[in-house]
């Protein structure tokens, strides 16, 4: 697709982060976008700002949706189609995502299973309800979002991340499968696999919302409890060690809000420059969209070594001397 222009694309996640740029750097290319989001403010804002840096002729719609309930996005579709004046659609991008869930032994299972239900069936019901309008476009794509974590399945030491690296690993499963599956019963279609790393969005303070959680501020002390087992000490057994020993109630409450702060801010990627990798992928062709130099570090890392993968130390030191070896980049911090 060497185009977007007079297309229409369908992204889902579409009020924030990555699938927000998706959204806009499409309008701007020309394509018509229907977006939808669990957050229906943020979805028409998201809508209006990209309509108007889009040219005439294109068309841009937000839709309220959760995208882990079919019936919702059976709606969505139904909205959309009718809004466009269409019968098919060009490009899917089933982008949205949340964290939490961490601990499948320790954790709340209402988490983990809402965690898991937004992540992996949000990609497979998306997939269920538009592939069919893909085929009917005759020159269909299909684009799912996975992650580094869906073949690295940690966030280092003393960080279970159970619910989103199970549903990662699923939607990279799901997609390579899925390629000899439309080559076979629908040529004209084709999937996409995308992988980021750390791209800096909202989805620190977004997976706080979906899951009612309350504001750093306005954690009771059993919920301060929690956060302080999970970011001091440090190990597999203590927590992560970002909390500092003997710290108070308000350090706790200023590191998380820092935290949530520092993974959108400091993070190597701008949302914005990870959509226009991923665009540029959808048009090269490729099946495989790495997004981020640190996900294409840790891929190679993992197959170069996969015994290791989890055993940090020897991971990560390994993988230092051999990137020095080979003359790649300097390994990260």
């Amino acid at each position: 697709m060497d185009s977007f222009s007079g297309k229409l694309a369908v992204v889902t996640g579409g009020g924030s982060g990555m699938g927000r740029e998706l959204v806009r750097q499409l309008a701007v290319a020309g394509c018509s976008v229907a977006a939808c989001d669990i957050s229906a403010g943020t979805i028409a804002e998201a809508a209006v700002s990209a309509q108007a840096e889009a040219g005439s002729g294109v068309l841009v719609t937000g839709h309220a949706c959760d995208v882990s309930a079919e019936a919702q996005l059976l709606r969505f579709r139904d909205e959309l189609l009718e809004a466009h004046a269409r019968d098919h659609v060009n490009l899917v991008f089933a982008n949205a995502g949340v964290g939490g869930g961490g601990s499948f032994v320790a954790g709340d299972r209402a988490e983990w299973e809402r965690t898991f239900a937004i992540n992996w069936q949000g990609v497979y019901y998306t997939a269920r309800v538009f592939v069919p309008l893909l085929i009917a476009a005759g020159d269909g794509i299909l684009v799912n979002t996975s992650s580094v974590n869906g073949f690295w399945a940690s966030l280092g030491p003393g960080v279970p991340h159970t619910a989103y690296c199970t549903a990662k690993f699923a939607i990279k499963g799901f997609t390579e499968a899925l390629i000899e599956d439309l080559r076979v019963n629908a040529p004209q279609v084709r999937v996409a696999l995308v992988m980021p790393g750390h791209i800096g969005t909202d989805i620190v303070a977004n997976t706080r919302r979906v899951h009612g959680q309350p504001e750093p501020a306005d954690l009771d002390h059993a919920e301060l409890d929690k956060a302080r087992a999970a970011l001091g000490g440090t190990g597999l057994l203590g927590g992560s060690g970002l909390l500092a020993e003997g710290a108070s109630d308000d350090e706790l409450r200023q590191l998380l809000t820092q935290l949530a702060s520092d993974f959108k801010d400091k993070a190597p990627l701008t949302a914005a420059q990870a959509a226009a990798i991923i665009l540029d992928g959808v048009r090269s062709g490729t099946w495989r969209i790495l997004v981020g130099q640190d996900a294409a570090r840790l891929d190679r890392l993992v197959r170069a070594r996969p015994e290791l993968a989890y055993d940090y130390a020897q991971f990560f030191n390994e993988a230092a001397v051999a990137e020095q070896q080979s003359g790649a980049q300097e390994p990260a911090t």
